[in-house]
């Protein structure tokens, strides 16, 4: 990010325009279709960014570089680089039977009927190592493909259950871009960040697994009894023990995609040239427009940021603010807003990070309280969000299932969303004791390697 978001951007709601346009053309193809996966996402965000680029001033050169300028984010590149790498993981594994090896250990081990509330607790432990959403979902989305026909579940259920799962993780995880950057802007430890937060969400959780062992009870399942193939496993097995050493993300999916072609080629599965194949299959089939989006969300993200649309709408949702619950439902108004313009929880929570502690510090709010808040808020938002990384990964990888398929299956991110509100109503969890163990600083932070 840069930091004249608050020094030379005037305020300006026109500026607004191209987000509204995004969104339009997704209700227009719902009005007329009847469904809004109709409307190709990667031709919203090219009309939005016409129109992005005709609003801004100076020279055309200098919009476009305004728009590269964005699309070459720090956070972006890295979020494309764990896309990348999690296309070539998932690719590769797939072609050398990880998949279907992991899928017969689960069928032949676990009885039917807990499989879903095992695929959500995996999910969560997973994301909370690992410190990422996206790299959670790329690796248990195709074993969640592989299940969902086995024990007659919905696929787009399966899909639910590991992105809340990974929401989960990545909420909590001490090393999740989200977590560094809210305790960074409030002025926090991340310790008494985690113990406000976890007073939060562990409820939520908790009930949430109890819905998918009632669920996993109305299912029907037959015994299965085909052997399993251990060596294919050790590439998940893998990623799953470096993730809860707390490896780099980026490291993790490196050594997975390793190892899944090393067996292949060990066993007879892929050839050299095979195994180049499939990767680039997993990049380009599975991540190519997911790429294409992220370039184009931070570029067209940078144009109504110079504009001065992120300034005007910060300033109106921050002004006259008086009591401590009113403070925390603006806080979540525009942390939510700004998710939904950004489809990024990272960028939005450094674009709002210092506006919150700002807001918070009128009222005497707790630094720790606000972190906690800021990161759920983002978490659930950006779960619901039918163009956001979450769930263009799953639904990528799933094919053939869109988005707005799987958002009515998504009960911990909803749990989350009611949690926020009832916190906010009661003031659960109390903590009145601002812990102001880092400096603030006003400028925009380097986001940490393992992006969401």
């Amino acid at each position: 990010m840069n930091s004249e978001l608050n020094h030379h951007s005037k305020p300006n709601c026109w500026a607004l325009l191209p987000f509204g346009l995004f969104l339009l053309f997704y209700v227009l193809a719902f009005v007329f279709t009847g469904t809004m996966s109709t409307m190709p996402v990667v031709i919203a965000f090219l009309l939005s960014t016409m129109v992005a680029l005709l609003f801004t001033q100076g020279s055309f050169s200098r919009r476009v570089t305004l728009f590269c300028r964005g699309a070459a984010n720090e956070t972006i590149l890295l979020m494309v680089l764990i896309f990348v790498l999690a296309g070539a993981f998932a690719g590769t594994a797939n072609a050398m039977g990880a998949v279907d090896a992991t899928v017969t250990m689960a069928l032949k081990f676990l009885p039917h009927t807990m499989i879903p509330a095992s695929l959500f607790i995996a999910a969560c432990f997973v994301s909370m190592s690992m410190g990422t959403s996206c790299g959670t979902i790329a690796a248990l989305t195709p074993v969640a493909v592989g299940i969902a026909p086995q024990i007659g579940m919905d696929l787009p259920a399966m899909l639910g259950i590991v992105v809340g799962g990974a929401m989960f993780g990545d909420n909590l995880s001490f090393i999740s871009d989200t977590t560094i950057v809210v305790t960074r802007t409030q002025g926090v430890e991340m310790r008494d960040k985690f113990k406000v937060n976890l007073r939060l969400v562990l409820p939520m959780a908790i009930l949430c697994t109890f819905i998918y062992v009632y669920q996993g009870y109305r299912l029907e399942g037959e015994l299965f009894t085909a052997s399993v193939s251990w060596i294919k496993i050790v590439p998940y097995l893998t990623v799953l023990i470096a993730a809860l050493a707390g490896m780099n993300v980026i490291l993790v999916l490196m050594l997975g995609t390793a190892l899944a072609g090393i067996i292949g080629l060990a066993t007879g599965d892929l050839g050299l040239l095979e195994w180049a194949k499939t990767a680039n299959a997993g990049i380009v089939g599975d991540m190519g427009e997911l790429i294409i989006v992220s370039f184009m969300a931070g570029g067209l993200f940078e144009l109504v940021r110079v504009n001065g649309g992120i300034v005007w709408l910060v300033e109106k949702l921050a002004s006259k603010v008086k009591s401590q619950r009113k403070a925390e439902s603006r806080i979540a108004l525009l942390t939510i807003l700004t998710n939904l313009c950004t489809a990024n929880n990272t960028i939005a929570l450094l674009i709002v990070g210092n506006i919150a502690r700002n807001v918070g510090k009128t009222v005497n709010l707790s630094g720790k309280r606000t972190a906690s808040l800021l990161d759920t808020l983002s978490c659930f938002t950006q779960s619901l969000l039918p163009y956001g990384a979450q769930l263009l990964i799953a639904t990528s990888l799933a094919h053939n299932v869109s988005p707005t398929e799987v958002i009515p299956y998504l009960f911990y991110p909803m749990l989350l969303g009611v949690a926020v509100i009832l916190s906010i109503i009661f003031r659960y969890p109390k903590d009145n004791h601002s812990s102001q163990a880092l400096p603030s600083d006003s400028s925009p932070l380097i986001p940490h390697p393992d992006s969401n």
